[in-house]
């Protein structure tokens, strides 16, 4: 109870020294907002845009082997970029026989890309990523259909002459019209369009599906070699509970003895999965986050340093004030909270203006800069954040000014007054 009441007295005396000096609290409040809304911004900045490459990574699929020919991130050591490029591409064949050899995975698919122009009528969309694809693709690579139907399994295997759009290029050849059922021709032969993707924008990652389609990989064999075609990627998928160094491993092994490699002969392919991306981005998030801390850092050291000297003033102003308080009984800690309360008062009215600044470009942004795929967002952890750092800003800028007006004579104090 003694606390409580000290609390409310000490409160009470700030919070009339704050609204008695309403131009010098707007001048501290400055200092303190514009080192609250730098830090918190940068938070803000670094949180959205590791939240937005994250689940970017994520979608590629944390239980996927991709193998390819060249690894992510340089592979281990020095890159032996000379090495990688004699390479051959994997190709739908080898996908076939892995298909027949893996017992730890669920499915298996295969594809590449080809930048094709398309036509329609008098419309035309050019460099679409045509993505030929086997059967299974849409169980490992996971999206939604707006209209529309993915290819039956009788369709994959026949290779028929059908495709599915994504979002930009339905728009671009159709306009608003219904393109199910309708034709559309790529190098001179038609194909019918029997399914559209959802507009989903282009991933951190480089994925972009509203600018390309896919067409069964059986079809394209008809009309030119599935060897060595660049880019070529075999993804893998563990059936539950599989290890992924087991299906590695399996697929290590049956990749050797398809390409025939000799046992000392090093491997002439790469696998891939998400946890190389993910180690790479939790060291360049923590670099850019000690980056943002350090920036944060200096803007709120110079609102730190204007607090104190204007708590500097407001204790010399009011000397006369702190030795009366002090000859009617007031102990010296109730000297001390009241004028730290008014510093961590001013902080904490500054960092909550810097925080509301934050959100409202938060909500702005949309309607400035129109539809982003980069998703820009303030958490929780980061509002804390910014209180937290507002207090501390607060207890250590007010401590000297406090303890200094805590340590004054009462004598001297009134007479400095008179």
């Amino acid at each position: 109870m003694v606390f409580l009441r000290l609390f409310q007295e000490s409160l009470r005396f700030a919070l009339h020294a704050l609204r008695v000096n309403r131009l010098r609290t707007f001048l501290s409040l400055i200092g303190v907002t514009i080192g609250i809304l730098t830090i918190v911004a940068v938070f803000t900045i670094v949180d959205s845009l590791e939240r937005n490459i994250r689940e970017s990574v994520e979608s590629l699929g944390s239980n996927v082997v991709y193998v390819q020919k060249w690894p992510w991130g340089g592979g281990s050591g020095e890159y032996k970029w000379w090495k990688y490029f004699q390479r051959p591409e994997p190709d739908f064949y080898e996908m076939e026989k892995l298909e027949e050899r893996l017992s730890t995975v669920e499915y298996i698919a295969y594809v590449f890309g080809v930048n094709q122009t398309l036509k329609y009528g008098l419309n035309s969309v050019e460099r679409v990523n045509v993505m030929c694809a086997s059967h299974n693709y849409n169980r490992i690579w996971n999206f939604e259909l707006s209209e529309g139907r993915y290819f039956s399994d009788l369709e994959s295997r026949k290779g028929n002459p059908i495709a599915i759009l994504g979002h930009d290029v339905a728009e671009g050849l159709y306009g608003g019209a219904d393109p199910i059922g309708r034709d559309f021709s790529v190098l001179g032969r038609k194909l019918r369009v029997i399914g559209v993707l959802e507009k989903q924008g282009q991933s951190l990652v480089g994925q972009n599906m509203d600018g390309a389609i896919l067409v069964p990989i059986k079809y394209v064999g008809n009309l030119m070699s599935l060897k060595n075609q660049n880019g070529g990627t075999i993804m893998a998928q563990a059936k539950e509970g599989v290890e992924m160094s087991a299906m590695k491993d399996e697929i290590t092994g049956a990749m050797r003895a398809i390409r025939r490699l000799k046992p000392k002969a090093d491997d002439n392919f790469s696998l891939n999965e998400i946890s190389v991306i993910s180690n790479g981005l939790d060291s360049f998030f923590a670099a850019i986050g000690l980056s943002g801390l350090v920036i944060g850092g200096f803007s709120i050291l110079v609102g730190g340093f204007g607090i104190a000297n204007i708590m500097f003033v407001s204790v010399r102003e009011r000397t006369n004030q702190i030795g009366i308080q002090m000859s009617l009984g007031a102990k010296r800690h109730f000297i001390l909270s009241q004028f730290l309360l008014e510093s961590v008062l001013l902080c904490l009215i500054g960092g909550s203006l810097g925080i509301a600044m934050v959100y409202g470009a938060q909500l702005a942004l949309p309607y400035i800069m129109g539809e982003m795929d980069f998703e820009i967002y303030v958490s929780l952890k980061n509002v804390i954040q910014g209180l937290s750092i507002s207090i501390v800003i607060g207890l250590v800028s007010g401590f000297l000014p406090a303890l200094s007006a805590s340590r004054l004579d009462p004598v001297e104090a009134i007479r400095s007054g008179q």
